[in-house]
């Protein structure tokens, strides 16, 4: 009986604890999972931040905002003219509308880095704030043409070219907040997500004075404007007449300097602002925003922000080597396999502002380059090279190709023959016996019978870079690989 009394005792103990269990478990109630961006905590204001911690975040958010400030102060740059020219004489800028060259542009500008001879550029920026901007774009014929937008990211985001089929017409360029009526007679409307916005025609030139002679029309109507100038009638523009401004001053050999280490921090909280977080990127501009909004406050932060951008800024120069962009192509050379369509990809979109900002997409242009030659060396002038293209294995394109040579700093190695690079639009390159392609590199001629077929070197370091525009799937999927660069003598 004892024992029978004790294990009823026992019994109801346990059911009295369940019910118990039971009866919390009914008034436990779910802390909502976060659905949106908007619903994830960020970091409490006021933390406490050690100086380790303030240094880890600012080399990330130096080396994630540097395309960011660069783009940004190059509109600053161009914003200092009063009106579309030529810098120096030579390097067209303009802000509110674009400058278009004439001609190919010229080896001794430092403006922007890796700019090509192989099209005729007319570049600018467009600040979306006040108003919308229209394309005018012309009948272009059987000729290749692109004409690029870019966003504050350095992401393209229109496809207007002849890879796209694009029609002659009006295009009207947007805001991320405009909210106006489309004008009769405008062809169709593209929005940027930014208030700014970069923008840059390319059009095709064979190497002849029967080409040269021949774009100018198609060049005169070629033009950017404000809305409020839009009267539904194609503009002409003689841009052979445009204005001359100073140049800058140029610090060294290299690009023109748009980003200052010691000032970046001052100047990357209003960009951000400028340049609003893709979907998913919410958490790193609050982790990032949280350390800036500190600065504003304690010099000691701010300070240490200077110090780690100023220290960071060899992690960027590094980029000015082509075997830190993109992945292997294959025979040594490298290639970027998402070009201005960077989304998140912050890596090759530090890494390519740096080295050639302003990519077109892959579907308009496959970019590929080397430093170094099959036995893996650096590329030097004073060694003569060889890069030969099998029968019918020149890069399979619908547009054009050509192999540029660039100096160390990524610019046109200035020569006699005011040769730069070598492709489509050379009509005088002799091919071998067998039908293969060779073209030479070196700082001294491979003799009077291959010197049409050479590009002259600095004596010292220089690259190789392949162009292939509206290329074919053949480049797109790796297929067909880049020739081995085969050193000489």
């Amino acid at each position: 009986m004892k024992w029978r009394l004790k294990h009823h005792r026992i019994a109801a103990c346990v059911v009295g604890i369940s019910f118990s269990m039971l009866a919390g478990s009914t008034q436990a109630q779910q802390f909502p999972i976060p659905r949106t961006a908007a619903e994830v905590p960020g970091p409490a204001a006021g933390n406490t931040l050690t100086k380790e911690y303030v240094q880890t975040v600012g080399q990330m958010a130096y080396f994630w905002g540097w395309p960011l400030v660069a783009n940004a102060n190059r509109a600053v740059a161009f914003s200092k003219v009063p009106e579309p020219g030529l810098v120096g004489g030579e390097v067209p800028i303009a802000f509110g509308g674009i400058a278009m060259l004439t001609d190919y542009v010229t080896p001794d500008q430092r403006v922007i880095a890796c700019a090509n001879q192989d099209v005729v550029y007319g570049p600018g920026f467009l600040p979306l704030d006040k108003e919308p901007f229209v394309l005018q774009v012309p009948d272009f014929g059987d000729r290749f043409w692109v004409f690029a937008l870019y966003d504050g990211r350095t992401d393209e985001f229109t496809e207007i070219g002849k890879p796209y089929g694009t029609k002659p017409g009006f295009y009207l360029v947007v805001g991320p907040d405009w909210k106006g009526e489309t004008p009769a007679g405008i062809t169709a409307v593209v929005r940027s997500s930014t208030a700014l916005v970069f923008a840059v025609p390319r059009v095709f030139m064979d190497d002849t004075a029967e080409d040269r002679k021949a774009i100018q029309p198609v060049l005169s109507q070629i033009n950017v404007y404000p809305l409020s100038q839009f009267d539904g009638k194609m503009k002409m523009k003689d841009w052979s007449k445009l204005p001359h401004f100073p140049a800058p001053k140029s610090e060294g050999k290299g690009e023109a300097k748009y980003v200052n280490p010691e000032t970046f921090f001052d100047e990357l909280p209003a960009i951000m602002k400028a340049v609003p977080p893709l979907p998913g990127e919410e958490g790193l501009y609050a982790w990032i925003g949280s350390v800036l909004e500190a600065a504003d406050k304690d010099p000691a932060v701010k300070q240490t922000l200077k110090e780690t951008a100023v220290a960071a800024d060899g992690m960027i120069t590094q980029y000015l080597q082509w075997r830190y962009i993109g992945r292997a192509a294959g025979n040594g050379w490298n290639s970027p396999v998402n070009n201005a369509k960077w989304g998140t990809d912050y890596l090759n979109r530090t890494g390519t502002a740096k080295s050639n900002i302003y990519d077109n997409r892959p579907e308009e242009t496959k970019y590929i380059y080397t430093d170094n030659d099959s036995g893996g060396q650096q590329l030097d002038g004073n060694n003569l090279y060889s890069v030969t293209f099998a029968k019918g294995q020149t890069p399979p394109v619908k547009g054009f190709w050509s192999v540029t040579l660039y100096n160390a700093e990524h610019f046109f190695n200035d020569n006699p023959l005011r040769r730069f690079s070598l492709g489509t639009k050379n009509k005088n390159l002799v091919y071998n016996a067998d039908g293969s392609l060779t073209l030479y590199a070196g700082s001294k001629s491979p003799g009077p019978d291959k010197e049409n077929n050479w590009l002259p070197a600095p004596e010292g370091t220089f690259s190789l870079y392949i162009r292939a525009y509206w290329p074919e799937e053949a480049i797109l999927d790796g297929t067909w690989m880049p020739p081995v660069v085969e050193k000489v003598m």
